[in-house]
């Protein structure tokens, strides 16, 4: 496992870390699922183990996955040791009175939620606090910057970023940027979703940022385990935003398996390694939520051919970035 330092923090994180909202499970919010279908938190608890064993010091979670259950776990399993663990969570998801999903980004919320996380997650201190997805008039506002700042200086927080807009991650980011606010840009990358590499990559690593890839398996699409045919539970949130678009899918990466079997590695392997060359990208955080999966993401990255790299590029400018649209649609 390699190490690199996240941005102008004194955290160095592995490259690839555990993304740790699956193993929050099946939290539904009225009728809308917020988590992966069911899991077990003995083979949760497997995986964490083996991950660490395989190097990964960097986990990522958010007081909304699992409605909690995923920082509770953590915390169960690292309870007092954390030495050598770096901790990232996110605030500014919750549950309404009527149960529907709010945005709070109101300092008052913000620093309630953090001493809930910590108590959850047993910690005295959480390394990387993230705005969950907040937009640019929630930072316009002021309430939930002045709320980070404050915690930072109390000692709650060690570091604070944003966890950028999955389609549009550019008004916050460069917003952050121009004040020179945060530390840390967590944003999605990957072989279908390669938007931020445009123009959020550039600037956040001309400023210094440390950027976390997040989705890089789009749902686990580029895993290549997951039929064309298969159909999620209504309690998996890729119910709605995977099963509509999955047969098209298919039907548009058959280079990236035929990479895959050029350099003779999983398609896992390969969807990390194209992440992690992209300049500026500190680490990669797949999903996981299996002993097997832990091993698998945690395999050796390899440096892909220049011209396999382009090929990656142009599938997205030709075919891959009109199925992002319809991401974009479904949500």
């Amino acid at each position: 496992m390699h190490y690199r330092r996240l941005g102008q923090t004194d955290l160095k994180v592995s490259v690839i870390g555990f993304g740790a909202w699956g193993i929050g499970g099946p939290a539904m919010v009225g009728n809308i699922p917020i988590g992966w279908g069911a899991v077990d938190d003995n083979i949760s608890r497997k995986a964490i183990h083996i991950a660490v064993k395989k190097g990964i010091n960097f986990f990522d979670t958010a007081d909304f996955y699992g409605l909690g259950h995923s920082e509770k776990l953590l915390g169960q399993y690292f309870s007092k040791n954390w030495d050598g663990v770096i901790l990232a969570t996110k605030v500014g998801h919750r549950v309404s009175s009527d149960n529907k999903i709010i945005l709070d980004y109101s300092k008052k919320y913000i620093k309630k939620a953090c001493e809930l996380s910590l108590k959850r997650l047993q910690k005295d201190v959480i390394d990387l606090y993230q705005l969950h997805s907040a937009k640019l008039a929630h930072l316009q506002a002021g309430e939930c910057i002045e709320a980070m700042e404050e915690l930072k200086s109390e000692g709650k927080i060690r570091y604070w970023g944003i966890s950028l807009n999955t389609f549009n991650p550019q008004p916050e980011a460069e917003f952050l940027i121009k004040n020179h606010l945060g530390n840390v840009f967590q944003l999605v990358l990957n072989v279908i979703n390669q938007r931020a590499l445009s123009e959020v990559i550039p600037l956040a690593q001309k400023n210094k940022y440390g950027i976390i890839a997040r989705m890089p398996l789009q749902f686990g699409v580029l895993t290549k385990s997951i039929n064309r045919n298969k159909v999620f539970p209504i309690d998996d949130h890729r119910h709605f935003r995977l099963n509509p678009i999955l047969n098209e899918l298919h039907d548009k990466l058959d280079f990236f398996w035929d990479l895959a079997d050029k350099y003779n590695i999983s398609p896992t392997t390969l969807a990390l390694s194209f992440i992690l060359m992209q300049k500026g990208v500190t680490t990669a955080i797949p999903g996981i939520k299996t002993p097997e999966q832990a091993d698998l993401n945690s395999n050796y990255l390899l440096n892909i051919q220049k011209e396999d790299l382009q090929t990656i590029y142009d599938a997205y400018s030709s075919e891959l970035k009109y199925l992002v649209d319809k991401f974009e649609e479904l949500g």
